[in-house]
């Protein structure tokens, strides 16, 4: 038994999407539940909504404990920015942030961006997991004490303790080292959603956290199995790895459900209905991403009505034991693969 559960909430269905009250009102709220994490969704040149990294990087020091994980699409970005850009979250958030790796697909993107067209899925992930590659390379390329800061002798770093990563990926190298400081996680939490299989390829290869979307039961367990096979089959400790299943919520009963159709398991009504579901399917997968239909009505209600429920049954934590993203996923500070033995 999995017990006890991981749970994250989507940020996607705040009121304003381009205001940052919402997002930092709803952040606080689920820091306040004690959840894992927030995450926010994006699209390369998606007009909906600003960068999810770049709005989750200004919730960072309006919060103080609620891990965040934005969507970053590899696909047009370069990968040194990338890692950069991730590194300076972890860096914003004193080492609570992780990382959705997503691909970009459509020819509106590559129209936008203009370096090249799109490409089948197996490539595009073949990509991806060569860039989660090379960024925990450049979150590498600075020993831990690289950093000097002698103001007597105007030295900040020590040049012997930056290192070279001289990485060739799929159409584009990365000599390094970094321009930012090794992240305080070392290497912040890498997120996959396995949807199809060449992305559960990257996932088993790259992510400490995997998402799926089954629709019952049953798939959840298949799907959870599946992604410790490929996990193992890839060399890596499938023990290492958790698997969270989407939940989209509507606990409003003034509010009808979601309209639009969504993939993995929806649930309208009850909060007490929704914690009997969340403790039978927590028996077979390691947690969930809830996904409220509106941050504003649904997350309030998961948090007062739901998650006592889940407390009094012993699934899921009161309050948090650990200060980063990675540790409360059980997962260790990772050796610098740079630095001497």
């Amino acid at each position: 038994m999995p017990y006890p559960l991981h749970i994250g909430a989507a940020l996607d269905g705040v009121e304003d999407p381009f205001d940052l009250a919402s997002y930092a009102g709803a952040a606080r709220l689920a820091e306040e539940a004690a959840l894992d994490f927030v995450a926010l969704d994006d699209s390369l040149t998606g007009a909906d909504r600003p960068d999810a990294l770049l709005t989750l990087a200004a919730v960072a020091p309006l919060t103080g404990r609620i891990g965040l994980v934005p969507t970053v699409t590899t696909t047009h970005t370069e990968p040194f920015h990338v890692a950069k850009a991730v590194a300076s979250l972890d860096h914003a958030s004193l080492g609570r942030a992780g990382w959705r790796v997503e691909v970009s697909r459509t020819e509106a993107d590559a129209r936008a961006v203009g370096r090249r067209g799109t490409a089948p899925d197996a490539a595009l992930w073949a990509e991806a997991e060569a860039v989660a590659d090379v960024a925990s390379r450049l979150w590498d390329s600075w020993q831990d004490d690289a950093e000097i800061r002698d103001t007597a002798t105007g030295r900040f770093v020590d040049r012997e303790r930056l290192h070279y990563v001289d990485f060739e990926g799929p159409g584009w190298s990365v000599r390094g080292p970094s321009i930012t400081p090794r992240p305080p996680q070392g290497h912040p939490l890498v997120v996959v959603r396995a949807d199809g299989e060449p992305s559960l390829r990257a996932a088993a290869t790259t992510a400490d956290v995997v998402l799926v979307a089954p629709a019952t039961l049953g798939g959840a367990r298949a799907s959870r199995a599946r992604v410790r096979e490929a996990v193992a089959e890839a060399g890596r400790d499938p023990e290492r790895v958790s698997v969270l299943a989407d939940v989209n919520v509507s606990l409003d009963p003034d509010r009808p459900g979601p309209s639009r159709a969504l993939s993995g398991l929806t649930h309208t009504g009850s909060p007490g209905a929704l914690a009997e579901t969340l403790l039978e399917w927590g028996r077979v997968v390691d947690g969930f991403t809830v996904r409220p239909s509106s941050a504003a009505a649904d997350l309030p209600v998961f948090a007062e009505r739901v998650l006592p429920l889940l407390r009094a049954s012993g699934a899921f934590r009161g309050e948090y034991a650990e200060d980063t993203l990675r540790a409360r996923f059980g997962l260790p500070r990772p050796a610098n693969r740079y630095a001497p033995a």
